[in-house]
């Protein structure tokens, strides 16, 4: 018998796999109680950009009816002679106050509502805690932020806004680049993965991917969330390979290799590297709207603020104001982008981990707060990953046309799930 003919006797043989049916499966996992919760989480969580930009708009104009910006404006004034550091002191109250005014806001979408729904393990002062810590994040970066803006807008009056857009690109790329080194382990504990099964599984999917990684982290995150994650994250040598600890607990080894590969995509097909240029273009549009409706409401409107042009830290409230009302629009643009991101790494994963059943068990524990079907015009509007069915459908497909290539016991229409891995 020839190989082709041993090859197309064995695909005959091979059990018959309707994808679709699979997928309906997979879907029938979730429901009763558990789906309607999880819908009531995602279609909740639809309107709180838009309620929280507003929020944010009625903070920077308090700001400024009430002159408070003028005050800190002529307070850094005061404190300093150094008109590059007075933006960075100005900088100071604006977000502590800015802070303090959305504070009840903040509180019920990142504290109530996550306990509302089961999906926080935090206390209380667990939580304010890191909020604590990340306000101080946001600080000292917001202080070389408004340096670095401040600087360009009295350098080049009219063109602020073109090289503007350089500086916070360059910005968002340190940061990036620092954030596994400095700021990630403010809120988390990073734990090599002890050699085992699972970590020689991740590192020879990385190393087949030539992805330059040669330790797996395991991230306390149960302490805050019960949601399951992993990332390869930094840039150049800052490149790190870690999942947390939620993923190592609630799932197995075929849903591990399926996330670690997907993560993987994202390294591979250079999405930070693409989105920081998707960033750098809106940046460069809205600085220009901003650039182009500022002077016209400073002149209208200034006098009353107490704040003479938009060089002077006063405009900051008017600046950031601008900028939330474009990014409500914006923010759909920006899903719409992650999401064609998300499904690229999907496919990735699939083709890097061949694990289609593990891959369709990780997008059901995902579901657990995430609408799982979704019309279509939600998922457009509303999704920055693709939905549940999606990414089920996607898996069982990708099983379908590559029966052959997995192993026999993997070949059956089966529902994995991480306590029963292969039935």
């Amino acid at each position: 018998m020839t190989i082709t003919s041993f090859m197309l006797a064995a695909a005959a043989a091979a059990p018959a796999f309707d994808a679709e049916a699979a997928t309906q499966a997979y879907l029938s996992t979730l429901q009763g109680a558990a789906r309607v919760k999880s819908d009531a989480y995602f279609e909740g969580g639809y309107w709180l950009p838009l309620w929280g930009a507003l929020v944010a708009i009625v903070s920077y104009w308090l700001m400024l009816r009430f002159r408070w910006s003028a005050k800190w404006s002529a307070w850094a004034g005061r404190v300093t002679k150094r008109r590059w550091l007075q933006p960075g002191l100005y900088s100071i109250p604006f977000a502590l106050v800015g802070a303090l005014i959305t504070l009840p806001w903040t509180i019920y979408v990142s504290y109530v509502r996550e306990h509302q729904y089961g999906l926080s393990n935090q206390s209380f002062a667990e939580w304010a805690k890191e909020l604590g810590i990340a306000t101080g994040v946001g600080l000292v970066v917001g202080v070389i932020f408004f340096i670095i803006l401040y600087a360009v807008i009295r350098k080049s009056p009219k063109r602020w806004w073109l090289w503007g857009t350089g500086a916070v690109t360059a910005l968002l790329a340190v940061m990036i680049m620092l954030a596994p080194l400095f700021i990630e382990p403010l809120f988390n504990k990073y734990t090599p993965m002890q050699a085992g099964p699972v970590r020689d599984e991740i590192l020879r999917i990385a190393h087949e991917q030539k992805i330059p990684a040669n330790d797996v982290y395991v991230v306390d995150a149960s302490k805050q969330t019960k949601r399951i994650s992993a990332n390869v994250a930094g840039l150049g040598p800052t490149i790190r390979i870690a999942l947390n600890d939620n993923l190592l607990n609630r799932s197995n080894i075929h849903g591990i290799k399926a996330v670690m590969g997907h993560e993987m995509g994202h390294y591979k097909l250079y999405h930070i590297q693409k989105l920081l240029a998707y960033l750098a273009v809106m940046a460069l549009i809205g600085f220009a709207i901003v650039a182009w409706a500022a002077p016209r409401i400073l002149a209208r409107h200034g006098e009353q603020w107490g704040v003479r042009e938009v060089a002077d830290p006063a405009s900051a409230p008017l600046l950031q104001g601008l900028l939330t009302v474009l990014l409500v629009p914006a923010g759909i643009l920006f899903n719409s982008i992650i999401r064609h991101h998300e499904s690229e790494a999907d496919a990735f994963g699939l083709n890097a981990a061949q694990e289609p059943d593990g891959f369709a068990m990780t997008a059901m524990q995902l579901s657990e707060y995430r609408k799982i079907e979704p019309a279509a015009w939600e998922e457009m509007l509303f999704y920055d990953h693709p939905s549940g069915r999606t990414r089920v459908k996607m898996a069982m497909d990708w099983k379908a046309a590559h029966l052959g290539e997995l192993p026999p016991d993997q070949r059956a229409p089966m529902v994995m799930t991480p306590d029963k891995p292969a039935e």
